[in-house]
């Protein structure tokens, strides 16, 4: 059992993508995560790609809340809004995504935190930043993307802008959320000093285009940052790319075009010298996928095989599912869903000792835990039914 955050506890009020799935690393490491959501259910349960649900439960719901206990709260209660007081007490790590400000509404915000628990760690998760222009914006997935000039390089001169085909942003930034607070918890168990964590989806974004960027800021800048032809990306030289055959399609990483023109019998006039596969990437592309769309997939293995030609397939998601080193590294695990329905996560993506965290909350009904984390606080079953009738916490249907 993977338990290297075992002692550890979060309180999470998060919701949607970013800070659950950051959150979720934490839960996967045997960090206590109470996971605090409204009694009508926070956002992950009401929506979910592709309108599809497992026994009612979403498909954001299953994504970011495995290894979570739920207890339900309506904040707007004094009544709750007191038992959060005691959960901050009694934990190392707040964290939430709300835009700036709204928990300091509540009393519940950094400030006020750090004086019921001056060792608090408080973790943020935003848009674009605490403070300055865009606070108030909303701040989303994809119009990040758009406003960090990810659609931008992932699109193509022929065609435009083009959006990651995944919420590419929330999961680099719940990454990001993960490790600043574990650096947070470092510095607690060394220092006993707490820490406010701020991660924004846009300096995410720029983060993830950290190469890029790199590149543009540095030097001569290019007239366009598009993709150009199969060429993958702007600040890449041929054949780097990915290139339709006649069949389906192959990617061509890293290499020289002498060995691949040779590889692919390209003739004397279309075939560019190594030294100018960035400057003349165009001509050099072309050529490339003329030849390569004449062949099967097949075929172009068995070519770039034979001469040590970086390559691979391009998979959709069945052959992703199938293949066999995702299979091996155990990659999506099917486990009993909370519903008693089987349900297919995402595994953890770290291994511990060679093993990966197992799966030991499903994401969890609504409320599932409120009883026995209010338990745990000191409430009686007089009180408790106190809290119930005044709506000030909810609790799994059962419990009504």
């Amino acid at each position: 059992m993977v338990d290297l955050l075992r002692g550890i506890r979060v309180l999470s009020f998060n919701h949607f993508l970013m800070g659950p799935v950051g959150v979720q690393f934490l839960a996967d490491l045997g960090a206590d995560v109470i996971a605090v959501e409204p009694p009508d259910g926070a956002f992950q349960r009401k929506w979910g790609g592709a309108d599809k649900r497992v026994d009612g439960q979403s498909m954001l719901l299953l994504t970011g809340n495995r290894n979570k206990r739920s207890i339900a709260l309506d904040l707007k209660n004094p009544e709750a809004v007191a038992i959060a007081k005691r959960l901050i007490a009694t934990s190392d790590v707040i964290t939430e995504n709300f835009r700036p400000g709204v928990l300091d509404k509540l009393g519940l915000g950094y400030e006020d935190a750090k004086k019921i628990n001056p060792q608090i760690i408080y973790a943020a998760a935003s848009g674009y930043g605490p403070d300055g222009p865009y606070v108030n914006r909303p701040g989303q997935d994809l119009l990040i993307q758009a406003l960090s000039g990810l659609a931008m390089i992932t699109g193509n001169r022929e065609q435009g802008p083009r959006a990651v085909g995944v919420s590419a942003v929330d999961h680099h930034g719940a990454a990001l959320f993960a490790a600043g607070i574990l650096a947070a918890l470092v510095r607690k168990a060394r220092t006993g000093q707490g820490c406010r964590v701020d991660v924004s989806l846009l300096s995410a974004a720029l983060d993830l285009q950290m190469e890029s960027f790199t590149c543009y800021l540095n030097g001569q800048r290019p007239d366009d940052v598009r993709q150009p032809g199969p060429v993958a990306g702007w600040y890449y030289g041929a054949p780097y790319g990915i290139y339709a055959t006649r069949d389906g399609h192959i990617a061509i990483s890293l290499g020289s075009l002498d060995v691949l023109s040779e590889a692919l019998g390209l003739p004397a006039d279309q075939r560019i010298p190594d030294k100018e596969a960035y400057r003349r990437r165009d001509e050099a592309s072309a050529a490339i996928a003329a030849n390569v769309g004449k062949r099967t997939t097949a075929e172009c293995i068995g070519l770039f095989e034979a001469r040590g030609i970086w390559h691979a397939a391009v998979n959709d998601y069945a052959d992703v599912v199938a293949d066999p080193q995702i299979v091996h590294n155990r990659n999506f695990q099917v486990v009993t869903g909370a519903t008693g329905a089987p349900i297919t996560l995402v595994s953890h993506p770290v291994r511990y000792d060679g093993e990966l965290p197992e799966v030991r909350l499903p994401p969890q009904k609504l409320g599932a835990q409120t009883e026995e984390i209010l338990k745990e606080l000191g409430y009686d079953a007089r009180q408790l039914k106190g809290l119930y009738e005044t709506g000030a916490v909810g609790a799994a249907a059962s419990h009504h």
